[in-house]
């Protein structure tokens, strides 16, 4: 968990100290992929459920990741509607993919869409992401693939996006980008941080010369258990993401 120690600037007087916890993580998870370079403008979403509710945490349409702060974090239900009051519009189009992961999955507490150019050229092949390199190894048996059927806007897709997710925690969107989930914002940004390093590593193989060292399913297999292990059964996903965190600029909106 990171410091949760920030002035509450703009807290509202209903607000509890855990969904002040929660928004105050979520703002950072904005600003690190923010940091990264793995925004889209202001398109695509973060989001992250409230303990013990129906209802869910995530961005002002409108802003850039810079600029989301723990106050101005929007609180919506599964259809991406506001269920309190704020100056900023949600955006119900992104939850035509969040809410039904939300809604169908307990195990993912927090999802997050990317369409980086890495990510979208590996979305764009028919193989999809290989697994014989160190970051593609940790993602075998962990991804699902759903195929194009032009913006994510209809109410319609959310089934057979569901179906395409399975039991998976990576949903390739083919044509277009990925959405993680996991059981947390740590450990969802942790399995972003990974798929993008597949990605990046597995477009810059195929533009090389030269035959790819494959690896056997047994070791994706074990390489993928042993990930899951090492994030699951300790601390390594907090202390990953709380270093991260530190990496940000300090006059960042807050």
């Amino acid at each position: 968990m990171t410091d949760m120690t920030t002035p509450a600037q703009g807290r509202r007087a209903d607000c509890s100290d855990a969904e002040w916890a929660l928004r105050v993580q979520l703002a950072d998870c904005y600003h690190l992929v923010a940091h990264f370079g793995w925004t889209e403008t202001i398109f695509n979403h973060i989001s992250a459920r409230l303990p013990g509710t129906g209802h869910y945490l995530v961005n002002p349409f409108g802003l850039n990741y810079e600029e989301i702060t723990p106050a101005n974090l929007l609180k919506v239900d599964t259809r991406g509607h506001k269920v309190e009051p704020s100056p900023h519009d949600a955006n119900p189009a992104g939850f035509a993919l969040h809410g039904c992961i939300h809604e169908a999955r307990d195990d993912i507490h927090c999802v997050i869409h990317t369409h980086t150019t890495e990510v979208s050229a590996i979305a764009l092949k028919e193989e999809g992401f290989h697994h014989d390199d160190f970051y593609g190894a940790q993602l075998y048996g962990r991804v699902g693939y759903h195929a194009f059927e032009g913006i994510t806007l209809f109410a319609e897709e959310r089934e057979r996006m569901l179906a395409s997710l399975g039991d998976k925690h990576i949903l390739v969107l083919r044509n277009h980008g990925i959405a993680v989930g996991e059981i947390d914002i740590p450990r969802a940004f942790f399995l972003l941080w990974t798929v993008q390093r597949a990605a990046e590593v597995q477009c810059l193989a195929r533009s090389m010369a030269g035959a790819d060292t494959r690896l056997p399913a047994s070791i994706g297999q074990r390489c993928a258990d042993l990930t899951q292990m090492l994030i699951h059964d300790n601390d390594f996903a907090d202390k990953f993401f709380a270093a991260m965190v530190r990496r940000l600029p300090a006059d960042r909106a807050r």
